[in-house]
């Protein structure tokens, strides 16, 4: 685990990118709310003329969000029942998000493990569901910006060798090889299927 305190921040000019790109720059790089979370494992991107995407269809004041500046939290309640924590991006098109599906726990176990009910380090972010439950992140955290406390996303320290695949608990834009892991990481939500490896450094 890195001292997220001394870690770099997340480069600013990377959330200004492209929601696959950033999708996959995003693998290895740390995200903590109130010190609590760990590294990013698996992500998913949703871009702002993607069916699938939230945004596809115009602003509304549940994905207001998304239409705002970039490197910002986009929280929205799946199904009614989960939270998930998406990351605003690409400064040219307005309505572009990643979506953080998975973590490596890394800081706050203990707090996580109250939270979801488990002390399995794979059952306490793997899924964004779960993940938000850890961390504490509901509704009042929309539109937050993720450079700044009690937020912090640090940089991801060397390559990462990647898995890409299709995206998960969709119906529209399935062709897409939009969900990006990191290979061989025990926390990924589900494991890849259809998957294509990616050399390290990709995005």
């Amino acid at each position: 685990m890195s001292d997220a305190a001394d870690a770099p921040l997340f480069p600013a000019e990377w959330l200004a990118l492209d929601a696959v790109t950033l999708a996959a720059r995003l693998i290895g790089a740390e995200l903590f709310w109130r010190g609590v979370g760990g590294r990013i494992v698996e992500t998913e991107a949703y871009r702002a003329d993607d069916p699938a995407s939230h945004s596809f269809r115009g602003e509304t004041e549940r994905n207001r969000a998304m239409f705002g500046p970039v490197g910002r939290a986009y929280v929205y309640r799946s199904y009614g029942i989960h939270w998930c924590l998406n990351i605003v991006c690409d400064a040219g098109t307005r309505g572009s998000a990643v979506l953080i599906r998975a973590l490596e726990p890394l800081a706050g176990l203990e707090v996580m493990a109250e939270r979801r009910g488990t002390h399995a380090p794979k059952l306490l972010c793997s899924g964004p569901g779960r993940l938000t439950q850890a961390l504490g992140i509901d509704r009042g955290q929309d539109g937050l910006d993720l450079s700044i406390p009690p937020f912090r996303l640090t940089a991801p320290v060397g390559p990462h060798r990647l898995v890409t695949g299709p995206r998960i608990g969709i119906t529209k834009g399935v062709e897409q090889p939009w969900r990006f892991g990191l290979t061989g990481s025990p926390y990924l939500s589900r494991a890849f299927r259809e998957a294509r490896a990616e050399p390290p450094g990709c995005g």
